[in-house]
């Protein structure tokens, strides 16, 4: 499994604690020094079945800054893509991917019921 993650993020703390708790093997990914590229940001977007605006950190400093609530709406999904590959800090986290599997955000429920 990846685990993408901030490791600053509270929320990617606790759900690398549970992912642990679980014994479930994973490896980190830093999604601020190594932001996803277009074609796995595609990719995961595709196996998640979640809309694309759910990949995107609503909560986050840049994305309040850019005005993006406003924006979107009016983007192509190429042109929300291609932002989202751009900086990492606009992307949702974390996000875990296990072959078919991609979970956005940390809800322990969901997680508990995906990863049996």
């Amino acid at each position: 499994m990846l685990f993408v993650c901030y490791p600053k993020c509270t929320t990617c703390q606790k759900a690398q604690k549970w992912l642990t708790a679980q014994g479930k093997p994973f490896t980190v990914r830093d999604i601020k020094a190594e932001h996803p590229a277009e074609a796995e940001l595609r990719d995961w977007h595709a196996k998640s079945g979640l809309p694309l605006k759910k990949f995107f950190n609503t909560s986050g400093q840049l994305y309040k800054s850019m005005e993006l609530k406003n924006k979107l709406p009016d983007m192509t999904e190429d042109e929300q893509f291609a932002l989202l590959a751009s900086d990492g800090m606009l992307v949702k986290r974390p996000i875990l991917i296990d072959g078919e599997t991609v979970l956005v955000g940390f809800k322990e429920a969901d997680w508990a019921e995906k990863l049996r």
